[in-house]
């Protein structure tokens, strides 16, 4: 029952990381947000719940993670209803900023839980892999989540949504959670989540501003500027503190490093298929958000059953197999995926369930290489981390990808003379202005699906660089969560 309730309180966290995928174009329509406070209004949940992750593990060590995950249950809850009735672009992305301090609240705390509860390896390995693909279907889930209830429902029904689930897992945690358990000796320091979120705004800021047409390089400068002095302040108080929120000698473990990378290219490519490939089939095919959000859960699809599987046979096809191996076949799929788009939907279906195949092996044995191989003093940093790159993975998706998908857009559109100029400014913009001209429908259809493409490669070589990296990593590791000879890093 305790892994059904983290689980629960996982699949709310990574839903809402996705929900909007299909939701945006109407989303944006309704309250009035342009294409800008959109990507804000995805981006401002993984982007704070990044910067506040690793102190949240910690700060989990120190009152007790059943605490902490039944304040981020409250918080969460809390954050849904403003987000739900927001009336305006500023208070949504509050909102979502707001739930993304629930969810860094209970992120962590799930895995320490799982951790705590299950003492035996083999039985930690299953749950864990459990764990793992709810995170990946959670996510691959959220646009036909957020379709179906856009079906029937007002916008705002994508977070009211999460209110019952909440009040359901708060209910059931107070019962089954082991008992909580609070280290006083652990310190927790603000200064240093501050000086990530610095760096991890200023890293967004610049890509988004770099990929948007008629970047501003003054903006450019001054966010990397921003990113650089974040990081390294942040660095260097590390080095400082007795209890550091990140111990930099955690990543010399080949295996925890190859998991932390296996699980952000895992998301980024997650999260940028089924972003623009529900905007895609919306906007350019027609589809309603349920039928754009069916079509990207062929990741799901794919993701549940490689997901289950890679946890329970870790124990005999390794690491290595699972997460190089993951990678390179999810890479593959997304290249059946972009071949065959504009040819049927039954090809690129097949695609997607193999993208969603590799990344739910990889995805489900890239927690247990997190967890596995490391101290239990050092699990709160480990899960932290962890999430940390889960996160990182979609946010950095989200602001290139789609950032780049306008841009490659707005600056290869031939429109016919006398067009609009909101034509070339977004696809939106053309079908609003070019319904009754179709030449200016199919010069925005061209050109929208002419950036699909090179994002979508984007991702396939994306991918294709993190099976090399993982695989060279775990190249000396055999079957099993771990390798004696080398779970030192040696």
């Amino acid at each position: 029952m305790l892994l059904v309730t983290v689980s629960a309180g996982l699949l709310l966290i990574t839903l809402d990381n996705s929900i909007l995928y299909t939701a945006l174009p109407t989303l944006t329509a309704e309250i009035g947000a342009s294409p800008s406070q959109g990507l804000w209004i995805i981006n401002a949940y993984p982007l704070v719940m990044a910067g506040l992750l690793l102190g949240a593990g910690t700060l989990g060590d120190r009152v007790g993670h059943q605490r902490m995950f039944l304040i981020g249950l409250v918080i969460f809850a809390a954050a849904s209803l403003v987000a739900a009735f927001a009336p305006n672009p500023g208070v949504l992305i509050a909102g979502r900023a707001l739930l993304a301090v629930g969810a860094a609240s209970m992120m962590p705390a799930t895995l320490a839980l799982i951790r705590m509860a299950f003492t035996v390896e083999r039985e930690r390995n299953i749950a864990i892999a459990v764990w793992g693909s709810i995170a990946l279907v959670g996510s691959a889930l959220g646009p036909i989540v957020g379709g179906a209830l856009l079906e029937h429902f007002w916008w705002g029904s994508v977070f009211l949504v999460n209110v019952p689930v909440a009040i359901v897992a708060l209910l059931v945690m107070l019962k089954v959670a082991p008992r909580n358990d609070p280290d006083p000796s652990k310190s927790w320091d603000l200064i240093s989540s501050v000086q990530v979120m610095v760096a991890m705004v200023g890293l967004v800021l610049a890509l988004k501003e770099v990929t948007k047409p008629g970047p501003s390089w003054p903006v450019v400068l001054a966010a990397l500027v921003a990113a650089a002095i974040g990081a390294a302040t942040f660095t260097r108080r590390q080095t400082r503190l007795d209890q550091p929120l990140l111990d930099f000698s955690i990543f010399r473990t080949k295996a925890f490093s190859a998991g932390i990378l296996a699980a952000a290219f895992a998301m980024f490519a997650s999260g940028g298929i089924q972003l623009v490939t529900s905007q895609r089939f919306q906007l350019v095919e027609g589809l309603s958000p349920l039928e754009a959000g069916a079509l990207v859960a062929a990741v799901a699809v794919g993701a549940l059953p490689t997901g289950l599987l890679g946890g329970a046979f870790l124990h005999v096809v390794g690491l290595r197999t699972l997460i190089g191996g993951g990678l390179a076949l999810s890479a593959a799929g997304v290249v059946v995926t972009v071949s065959t788009f504009q040819s049927g939907l039954g090809w690129m279906i097949t695609g997607l369930v193999l993208t969603g195949m590799g990344l739910g092996a990889s995805m489900s044995v890239a927690s247990t290489a997190i967890v596995g191989n490391v101290p239990p003093r050092r699990a709160g940093m480990a899960s932290s981390l962890e999430e940390v790159s889960y996160e990182f993975g979609s946010l950095t998706a989200v602001a290139l990808l789609g950032s780049m998908l306008t841009a490659i857009y707005t600056s290869t559109i031939a429109l016919p003379p006398g067009a609009p100029a909101e034509a070339g400014k977004s696809i939106s913009g053309a079908l609003s202005s070019g319904a009754s001209e179709p030449g200016i429908l199919e010069a925005a259809f061209k050109a929208f699906d002419h950036g699909y493409s090179v994002v979508m490669v984007i991702v396939a070589a994306v991918l294709a660089v993190g099976a090399v990296l993982t695989t060279s990593l775990l190249w000396r590791y055999g079957p099993g969560s771990a390798s004696s000879s080398y779970d030192s890093g040696h």
